[in-house]
């Protein structure tokens, strides 16, 4: 997916979402091992490659998800960070979505002259239920980031976070449901709950997908592929807009880009009904979408 950038791979399990790990899994798959943690070789410097014409190949406003298959703060990774946050500064054209579940690590790993915050810089921490909410928001609100959300997801447990909305300080807030080996239900009251809440403080608001188990008025249903289980969290028009963040990027220089000059996403028919569509950079040519056979039945 062209809006990743994985510096490292691999991981430690770190709470209840992490039990059941799509990365562990899908590394099982190839027959390697989960918590062996490594700095990517050609992914290393993806924000920097350019195209024959000399180009970035990653344009002006785009948004470049951080560390999907492990945790930016991860305590193995200190060694590689510092030159990670070269990378953004150089990039300061670019949205870099950080998501953590180690929050208490960042203040301590922030570069020198990080001063109040980078404008493109957007720092989330997962709360897969309220115990974790509880505990990484705090964290998050007294954080020196200038862009804050919420990412629930997996979604394993009722999640209540309007004290922390009321703040001011979260500007999105994403749910997601389980996939893969040993998937959690996801209930859709948990949704509609945490939907109300954003709606309430006016905060963006997206609903990614049902995960492979949804319970929905009492019934159990199984969705098998997650092309399906994004269609079917748009389908049920849970998003809200919201206030939208607001990012002013810059050049390398420091002056600001005009909005006209910043990436515009295209999308495909099929694109219009995807519950990621709203974070989404838009179609990347990659040819999955060709694939069939998404499944829909209760299991009740």
């Amino acid at each position: 997916m062209h809006d990743i950038w994985n510096p490292w791979h691999g991981c430690v399990r770190k709470s209840e979402g992490c039990d059941h790990c799509y990365m562990y899994f899908l590394d099982s798959l190839r027959g390697a091992d989960g918590s062996c943690i490594y700095r990517t070789k050609a992914g290393f410097g993806y924000p920097l490659q350019k195209d024959r014409s000399g180009a970035y190949k990653i344009k002006s406003g785009e948004m470049l998800r951080v560390c999907m298959t492990s945790d930016f703060f991860l305590e193995e990774a200190d060694e590689w960070r510092d030159e990670a946050w070269d990378i953004m500064r150089e990039r300061s054209d670019v949205i870099f979505f950080l998501l953590t579940k180690r929050p208490e690590r960042a203040a301590e790993h922030l570069p020198a002259d990080w001063g109040s915050g980078w404008e493109n810089i957007f720092m989330n921490v997962t709360a897969e239920n309220q115990r974790r909410a509880d505990e990484r928001i705090p964290i998050l609100l007294g954080l020196p980031f200038k862009h804050k959300g919420v990412m629930c997801a997996p979604f394993i447990g009722r999640v209540s976070i309007g004290k922390y909305l009321k703040s001011g300080q979260i500007e999105q807030v994403l749910c997601d449901g389980e996939n893969y080996d040993g998937a959690r239900p996801l209930d859709f009251e948990w949704v509609k709950l945490l939907r109300q809440e954003c709606v309430d403080n006016n905060v963006r608001f997206v609903f990614c997908g049902t995960g492979r188990r949804f319970i929905k008025d009492g019934r159990l249903y199984k969705i098998e592929g997650s092309g399906l289980q994004s269609r079917q969290a748009f389908r049920s028009g849970m998003s809200f807009e919201g206030r939208k963040p607001e990012f002013r990027l810059t050049d390398r220089f420091g002056v600001p880009i005009p909005k006209e000059l910043l990436y515009k996403p295209f999308f495909r028919e099929r694109c219009l009904g995807c519950g990621m569509r709203p974070i989404c950079n838009g179609c990347s040519d990659c040819g999955k979408c060709e694939s069939s056979g998404d499944e829909l039945h209760n299991i009740e």
